[in-house]
């Protein structure tokens, strides 16, 4: 047993389901976690705003409201806000104000800025997260969002009302803090626009990786290693446009040796891209799940130190640390293993009259 436990499921159809099968499933791994932090990620909850940035967030206290509040009337156009329906549970205490957002950017602003509109969206969340005290941003993405708190993930889950949001992809972390304390903000998954992950495991090239991701102006404030495997993601895949297959070999390359006795063409790509994504390579024992708006993404460190299992049934796609607990809510057709740095990866199939693009060609398998 390895501390920390993970889960979560997409259906590819976009079929939405309420939040009760994501609590079971995590429940079946509370001895993964020990009441120090817990939390869920979900997509397609909001879809009647689903236009507009949704920004959950924690408060400490009103002055954190009130100074986040003007930063973000100087971002953003407020559509709506609402405290974050809640229900009382007896073992979730010391509650923060809970509040969220859905916002639209100020076009006049943002055209001042000269930035892209979701590099505008990110600069305001750095700004609350390292500047206002007290202030922290749940999640920032649209037609998604996080909920995290200190405790097991199963009342947190009946504390936030997960049973009555439906979701197409739903993700969810029981914490064991082993470095870093156990406190709300801290809890997974950790996010940035529509990306969210939770992990198990441990980053022990932290230093190296939030050194090389400040140099892109991200500000790393929550006090725990996963929150640099979210920006890495954002990096990646949206700044520098990676596909989904390159991005994961970036942070979970092959070893030199193995690259030294791979065919040319392949030998100088891999070999290309440790060069250039040196210092966004992931050391140390991990297996995280990413969500986004598109699917969601398994995957594990090189040489497999945390467990990582997979499973389908039907156009659903499981993934977790123990395969206990997606049978906790499915009878799967196909359950499998992934090898050490094998990326599982699920898409969300085109919306009726959408586009369809085809898949990027990836020439490093290795």
């Amino acid at each position: 047993m390895s501390a920390c436990g993970l889960t979560g499921f997409i259906n590819r159809n976009r079929e939405r389901v309420d939040g009760e099968a994501i609590i079971a499933s995590i429940c079946n791994m509370d001895v993964r976690s020990n009441g120090q932090g817990g939390g869920f990620a979900a997509y397609g909850i909001y879809p009647e705003l689903k236009d507009y940035y949704a920004f959950h967030m924690l408060y400490e206290d009103l002055d954190a409201k009130e100074a986040t509040e003007q930063l973000i009337n100087s971002y953003f156009l407020i559509k709506h806000e609402e405290e974050i329906p809640t229900r009382k549970t007896p073992s979730i205490t010391n509650v923060p104000i809970l509040w969220r957002y859905f916002l639209s950017v100020d076009e006049d602003v943002l055209g001042l800025s000269e930035c892209e509109e979701e590099d505008y969206v990110v600069d305001a969340v750095m700004k609350i997260n390292a500047e206002i005290p007290g202030a922290f941003v749940m999640s920032s993405g649209k037609n998604m969002g996080a909920f995290k708190a200190v405790g097991y993930p199963g009342p947190i889950g009946r504390f936030y009302r997960l049973d009555e949001y439906k979701a197409w992809t739903w993700m969810a972390h029981g914490r064991f803090p082993t470095n870093t304390p156990g406190w709300w903000g801290g809890a997974h998954p950790f996010t940035l626009l529509d990306w969210s992950i939770i992990h198990n495991g441990e980053i022990s090239s932290y230093g190296i990786n939030r050194r090389y991701l400040e140099m892109f102006g991200y500000r790393c404030t929550l006090q725990t290693d996963t929150e640099v495997t979210a920006y890495l993601f954002d990096l990646m895949l949206r700044r520098h446009r990676l596909p989904i297959e390159i991005a994961a070999m970036a942070m979970a390359a092959p070893f030199w040796v193995q690259i030294d006795h791979m065919p040319e063409e392949q030998r100088k790509a891999l070999t290309a891209l440790r060069q250039v994504y040196g210092s966004g390579l992931l050391n140390g024992p991990f297996a995280f799940i990413l969500g986004h708006t598109g699917g969601m993404i398994g995957i594990n460190d090189r040489i497999k130190l945390r467990p990582l299992v997979a499973a389908e049934k039907g156009d659903v796609l499981y993934i977790a640390n123990e395969e206990a607990a997606i049978r906790e809510i499915a009878s799967p057709d196909k359950v499998w293993m992934p090898t050490a740095g094998e990326p599982v990866i699920g898409r969300l199939k085109p919306e009726k009259g959408a586009k369809i693009s085809k898949d990027v060609k990836v020439c490093l398998k290795v």
